[in-house]
């Protein structure tokens, strides 16, 4: 189990849950939970293991309103603040290596929303809720970021809407057969995410001291 700590926010502690990987990390990955859930959801559970093989150190935080044991989210200025405060303290200890924010549903829009004001070098959202279920009229796309590069990853069963990569800096990516949960292929959820984060160069690169080659997943991508 990662080691559990708490950080103090103006709405009370967070928890965060970290991972580091084997050796020199070569990015931060910070992830929030859904509105109702945990940091313990299938999907990102894989892309914590995936990103640590890459080389990442991964944070899990737990939002205050759900570390005090309540369901309803918290105001979205409670959840961008407490999210702040949070990445805040997270940089000071890792500074020098990038930082990637993301989380799925409430904490993808979460770390949307601040991106630029984190100083964020990417985004990764999964199943990024662009709409309440049956109210496409009430759209969430705003929220994406322009100015960051920010991958969403959503299923084409998704009762709350499939963005659609309406700027240069968002790619958008459709898992068959999945809905908001993203249960499916945990696994394969975090295969496309660490396609993007080893194209961003967030990621450890092939060892080539031995005169080893790149590996075939890795030879086109910058």
């Amino acid at each position: 189990m990662s080691p559990t700590e708490e950080i103090s926010t103006p709405h009370g502690p967070a928890g965060v849950e970290l991972d580091w990987p084997g050796g020199p990390p070569t990015a931060l990955l910070v992830l929030g939970h859904g509105a109702g859930g945990g940091v313990d959801a299938p999907d990102l559970l894989a892309l914590r293991d995936a990103a640590l093989a890459a080389g990442l150190v991964v944070a899990r935080v737990t939002q205050p309103y759900r570390l005090a044991g309540r369901r309803a989210p918290a105001p979205a200025r409670q959840l961008d603040l407490s999210w702040t405060v949070v990445l805040s303290a997270l940089r000071a200890r890792y500074p020098g290596i990038p930082l990637v924010v993301g989380g799925r549903s409430s904490g993808a829009r979460v770390a949307c929303r601040t991106a630029d004001a984190v100083g964020a070098a990417g985004v990764v959202a999964l199943a990024f809720p662009l709409h309440p279920p049956g109210r496409p009229e009430r759209s969430r796309a705003e929220e994406l970021p322009t100015s960051v590069p920010t991958l969403v990853v959503n299923g084409d069963r998704d009762p709350f809407g499939m963005p659609v990569a309406a700027v240069p800096t968002v790619r958008v990516i459709t898992r068959p057969g999945e809905r908001h949960e993203l249960r499916k292929d945990p696994l394969g959820t975090a295969a496309v995410v660490l396609d993007w984060l080893r194209a961003g160069g967030w990621t450890r690169q092939p060892d080539r001291s031995s005169g080893g080659s790149t590996p075939p997943d890795c030879a086109d991508e910058a």
